[in-house]
């Protein structure tokens, strides 16, 4: 529909639109597999077009373990995207990954279960067995890193995404675990969506906003929602540049 599109973006938990997207138009595309968490909203940033979605849907009404991945990539693609920015929301487990930190990380563990995490679901579609030992595309990490340092915008290169269930928040014996297993950062939203987006054949990158040490890790301190929101509202200053100069290069 967009074969012009340079750029989709879904944004998680905090992020429900993008500043200076103009002249926006409203798309609301079924596909194959339903319709979207919410709209797409299709518009013009220094004169290249973008697409965004936000992931929980513009009014946070749809939580991570029921959130239709299949149709949100399906729809961005549909409208023409092929390269997709995801932006997470998610916890910090190591010392890199404080509160307020940008981090674009460069592999995933996923511990969800029960969520349809294929376009091979259905009888009669072909099976489909992708390479997805680099789990992000190597090409849009480099470009966002890039873009990152030309805007002077801090972005942590690397660290290992653990995708859990939600929506609650994780045990301390749970963030222990994952620890041991390499993890570094913690969210509910990264898969299966990363992995339904190497099948689609959609280009496609992780930008994590820490904004909260996981349980057991940093000061420790009780989680709420309100800290959260209010650190993404902090750390998201630094989107809107690197989003401009990512669309320059």
């Amino acid at each position: 529909m967009h074969a012009d599109i340079a750029l989709g973006v879904i944004g998680g938990t905090g992020v429900y639109r993008i500043a200076g997207l103009e002249a926006v138009e409203t798309h609301l595309p079924e596909t194959h597999y339903g319709f979207p968490s919410g709209p797409v909203r299709v518009g013009m940033i220094d004169g290249k077009r973008v697409a965004f979605l936000a992931r929980h849907g513009e009014d946070h009404g749809v939580p991570p373990h029921r959130i239709n991945y299949r149709a949100n990539l399906a729809a961005l693609h549909k409208i023409g995207v092929t390269r997709v920015l995801a932006i997470n929301t998610v916890g910090g487990i190591t010392e890199r990954f404080g509160p307020g930190v940008l981090a674009c990380p460069d592999q995933l563990i996923d511990y969800t279960w029960g969520r349809v995490s294929t376009i091979c679901e259905e009888p009669g579609t072909d099976v489909l067995h992708v390479d997805f030992g680099d789990p992000y595309t190597n090409a849009v990490r480099a470009q966002v890193l890039a873009a990152a340092q030309r805007a002077g915008v801090a972005v942590v290169d690397g660290g290992c995404y653990g995708a859990t269930q939600g929506p609650r928040l994780e045990t301390r014996a749970e963030i222990a675990r994952m620890r041991r297993d390499g993890c570094d950062l913690v969210g509910m939203t990264g898969m299966p969506e990363a992995g339904l987006a190497r099948e689609m054949g959609l280009q496609y990158a992780c930008l994590g906003i820490v904004a909260n040490w996981a349980a057991g890790c940093g000061d420790d301190a009780e989680i709420t929602m309100a800290d959260v929101l209010s650190i993404v509202e902090t750390a998201s200053s630094g989107i809107p540049p690197l989003l401009r100069s990512l669309l320059a290069d």
